[in-house]
This record gives structure tokens, C-alpha cells and sequence, in this order.
């Protein structure tokens, strides 16, 4: 599998934040990783390019520099969150944009605990991007996050951690600890009180060996296409298996699917393990409102599989959806009802019946990498004819996805 896409970004910042050589071991290679990579150039680190099978090492800086330049964050809303809640710690004004889709997604859940902490932030157009951001001596934060974010939550304890302020935060649900568990292999201190998350200055960044365990958001496509296979098995290798990004499993037993776990070890806190699955008759099934933060990118894969289950399938408060990398809910329900399939929007909640008739159609992908490649898996199924417009866009977070989704058939499916 590609490595993990949340990791790499993170494995990455904490590098350039080390003062000294870090090496990082099957990072991610795709779009949003370089981007993530770029961005820390312009800011002073020495990161070796992004290649698959390479080692990717990293000098960094225990402060980043200045760069006068506006830092292109291409796609990827973790490089930018994060990069935020990096530079609020930093006494330099930076300037900070992204691709077309970026500059749709909000900005304000991040800019706003982050001036109270004492930075200065600037919104660009309809709170937009460009924005630019000034750091300086930051204030301990306590702060309520309206949604669960993985991607704000982390911004906040970044700023924290390298401006030495407290964190304390509310969260309304349970998102992906990728941060915290770095966090706290450098000695920082982290501790959860129920729904409560406080992060102390304890500890200090220094160079680091990681391997990067494989993308389990990735590995749900491969999955998926098992489960809608006609017969067989599939193995799929040391995949993260971090329980905050587990939580599409846990839908899919609910669904009628068996995913067992085989060779599981631990690399970096990061729980790692072999994944099995083989072909299953899915039924219907409610995911909760407390389930989608840790299933919010496996949705789109979800939904297909959806389509081919027994029964009505519900997916409760997935409203955020709006505001990915596309409008995922709307393309979602056209593109299923563009195939043949019954699905419809009540509110912020996704209704999808399932049905057994041949699809055939075109999917529209607005550039979504994820909605991509789950209508791509959903026409590997014997008798669909489901053609999509931007297969080449699954490169964002899975270099050769096609190539690798024929691997698994033994053939182009």
C-alpha cells in the first residue's frame, strides 16, 4: 500500500522541525505529500525528493525561516491546517494558497482559535484563501471545537507545542490522533479526559527514523473490491491499523463483511498489521453520528458498497462532506443516481437502497481523488458498465491506483 497520507504530512513537519537529519521510510509519494514537502523547502528544510521505494531524508531546523513567496499548498487542506498552526508559532508573516478546490474549503475553524492564541491571521475572499498568517508570542488555549477535526485539532497542538503554550481542547466526537501520538514519542504530554484533550509543552522535537506503515484510507478501495468480488482473497500488507482510522471496519462488519487482522506490530505508536478479506452478500446499515469522524474519507467507498447492499443504508450528520475536496454528498448522490442506483439527500443525512440491477453510466469526479476511485471499484464488478471522467485525479493520495486495483484482479477489471 501507499504510505499513510496523514502520517507522511506529519512525519514530515516534525522533520523539518528537528534540528539535525531525519529519515522517513515509505512515505507517501502523491500530490498532497509533495506539496506538504514544497512547502517546507520554501521555509528553510532540506528534503530529498518524494520517490517511491526511496528513503526520504530530511534536515530540519528547530525554527523554519521566513520565505517572502506565497506557499502553494496545491490540494491538500492537511498541508495548509497544519502548516497554520505551525507558522502561528513563528514571528514572520507567511502568505499561504491552494488549487481552485482548496480555496473553496473553510478557513475560519482554524484562523480563530489561532489568533486567540495570539497569532494575527488574514482571510482572502468569502474567508477564503489567500490568507496570511503572522505568529508570534502565543497565549495557552482552551477552545471548543465546534465539529471534530482532525485537521483543526492538530493545527491547535502544533501551535502549542512550538510556541510551549498549553492546549486544552473540547471535542464533540472522536477524530484521527496521529498528532498526539507524535507528540507524545517526543515527550510531550498528552492526556484525554473523556471528550476533553490537554497537550502540555513538555517535550522537544529531535531527528527521528520512522517507517511509514500503509494508508488504511487507501486500503479501503482494495478492500472494497474484494468484498464485490465474484470469489478469492486478498492480502493486503502492513497497513495502519491506528484505531481512529479503523472505524470503516467496524461499518463493514455491521454490513455483513469479515476483515481479519493477521501479523499485527507496532512502529512508531502506530499499530501495524496484514488485512484479509474475501467476497460477502453486504446488508444495509445506520452509521451513526458518533461514527463518521473516523469513516469521513472511507464515505464515498462506504456509499458504493452501499448501492450493492441488501436493504437501505443510512448515513446519519455526514453534512461536512460538503466542504472536502468537492461538494462529496452532491456528487455522490448524482453520480449514483446518474448510474442506475437509489440514493437521495434528507437534510445532512445520505440514504442509499440497495439493488442488484447492472449499473451503467459516467461519474463525474470534480477532481474528488476518493470519489474517483470508488466509482472506479464499483465497476469492477462483472457487468457494470460505470466509466469515470478523472480516473488520473486518484494520483492525489494513491500513485498507480489502477495499476494496483489490476493486481488485485489479475487483469484489468
Amino acid at each position: 500500500m501507499p504510505g499513510d497520507k496523514s502520517i507522511t504530512h506529519r512525519a514530515l513537519m516534525f522533520a523539518a522541525l528537528a534540528p539535525g537529519v531525519s529519515a522517513i521510510d515509505g512515505a507517501l509519494t502523491a500530490h498532497d505529500a509533495r506539496s506538504t514537502a514544497a512547502v517546507l523547502r520554501r521555509l528553510g528544510a532540506s528534503i530529498s525528493p518524494l520517490r517511491p521505494g526511496a528513503s526520504v531524508a530530511v534536515r530540519g531546523l528547530r525554527r523554519l525561516q521566513r520565505c517572502a513567496e506565497t506557499l502553494d499548498c496545491g490540494n491538500s487542506g492537511t498541508t495548509i491546517r497544519l502548516m497554520l498552526g505551525i507558522l502561528a508559532a513563528h514571528r514572520f508573516p507567511s502568505r499561504l494558497t491552494g488549487d481552485a478546490s482548496l480555496r473553496r474549503r473553510p478557513m475560519g475553524r482554524v484562523t480563530e482559535p489561532l489568533d486567540a492564541m495570539g497569532a494575527h491571521t488574514e482571510l482572502g475572499s468569502a474567508a477564503g484563501l489567500p490568507i496570511t498568517i503572522r505568529g508570534g508570542v502565543l497565549r495557552p488555549l482552551e477552545w471548543s471545537l465546534p465539529v471534530a477535526s482532525a485537521q483543526v485539532k492538530s493545527a491547535l497542538l502544533l501551535a502549542g507545542a512550538i510556541g510551549r503554550v498549553s492546549v486544552t481542547l473540547a471535542e464533540p466526537g472522536r477524530s484521527r490522533d496521529h498528532t498526539e501520538r507524535l507528540l507524545l514519542a517526543f515527550g510531550f504530554t498528552v492526556q484525554r479526559h473523556r471528550d476533553r484533550l490537554v497537550m502540555l509543552p513538555t517535550g522537544s522535537i529531535l531527528p527521528f527514523d520512522l517507517r511509514i506503515p500503509g494508508d488504511p484510507s487507501s486500503a479501503a478501495f482494495l478492500i472494497a473490491a474484494a468484498l464485490l468480488a465474484e470469489r478469492g482473497d486478498a492480502r493486503i500488507e502492513r497497513v495502519g491499523l491506528n484505531p481512529s482510522r479503523t472505524g470503516f471496519l467496524e461499518v463493514l462488519s455491521r454490513m455483513g463483511a469479515t476483515v481479519a487482522s493477521t501479523n499485527v506490530s507496532a512502529s512508531a505508536g502506530e499499530p501495524v498489521g496484514d488485512l484479509v478479506v474475501r467476497p460477502a452478500q453486504l446488508v444495509g446499515t445506520t452509521v451513526l453520528r458518533d461514527d463518521v469522524p473516523g469513516i469521513i474519507d472511507e464515505i464515498p467507498m462506504l456509499a458504493c458498497l452501499a448501492a450493492r447492499a441488501h436493504g437501505t443504508t443510512r448515513f446519519e450528520h455526514v453534512g461536512e462532506l460538503r466542504v472536502k475536496e468537492s461538494d462529496r454528498l452532491g456528487l455522490l448522490v448524482r453520480n449514483l443516481v446518474a448510474i442506475g442506483a437509489n440514493a437521495a439527500v434528507d437534510g445532512d443525512d445520505l440514504i442509499i437502497e440497495g439493488t442488484d440491477v447492472p449499473f451503467a453510466g459516467r461519474a463525474i469526479t470534480g477532481g474528488d481523488h476518493r470519489i474517483a476511485m470508488a466509482f472506479t471499484v464499483l465497476g469492477t464488478q462483472r457487468g457494470q458498465r460505470i466509466t469515470v471522467d478523472d480516473p488520473a485525479c486518484a494520483a492525489v493520495s494513491f500513485p498507480g491506483f489502477a495499476d494496483t486495483l489490476a493486481g488485485l484482479f489479475g487483469r484489468r477489471p
